[in-house]
């Protein structure tokens, strides 16, 4: 298995999320009161990230992404963990493209969506099946489904935590 399946894939996040990094928070406040008035049964205070939640929130899910990309790279590509992740990735692409067509316009990761996320998780999920790598694609996209929502919550709750919790972290 070449490394560029495995570890590619924290490469290409490392591209979509520089994205995200670089423009989350602001897009956010600038866009909150049109997102309140158009989707009032969201909770938009649970929602509002400072720069430094979003960039505690990337790094968290950096080292997350990462840990699934060694996982994969020990595994030659058999981990269910990097398949997971790989899975979540692609996942993710799409909802960035979701949240576009319902906002209709920009916002945050969606110019990397089509053009690294969702090519790469598509080339990845090729390389792995023409390397003859055993892929579990309806549990992968599920389990891809479910790490995708548990670790976005999961990074941007603890993120939160150290930025505004006891002794304020960060």
């Amino acid at each position: 298995m070449k490394a560029t399946v495995t570890w590619g894939l924290l490469a290409a996040w490392a591209v979509h999320d520089s994205e995200e990094l670089a423009t989350m928070a602001s897009w956010m406040r600038r866009n909150r009161p049109e997102l309140e008035r158009r989707f009032p049964w969201i909770r938009w205070d649970l929602l509002e990230m400072s720069q430094a939640q979003v960039t505690v929130a990337i790094g968290l899910m950096g080292a997350l992404v990462a840990a699934a990309s060694a996982a994969g790279a020990r595994s030659g590509g058999r981990s269910r963990f990097y398949q997971a992740a790989l899975a979540g990735f692609g996942v993710h692409g799409a909802v960035h493209l979701a949240q576009a067509a319902l906002k209709g316009g920009y916002t945050p990761g969606v110019l990397t969506a089509p053009t690294v996320v969702l090519p790469f998780s598509v080339w990845a999920w090729r390389r792995l099946a023409a390397e003859g790598v055993p892929t579990e694609a309806k549990g992968s996209v599920a389990a891809g489904v479910a790490l995708f929502l548990a670790a976005v919550g999961g990074v941007h709750g603890l993120a939160r935590l150290l930025i505004r919790g006891p002794g304020r972290w960060f």
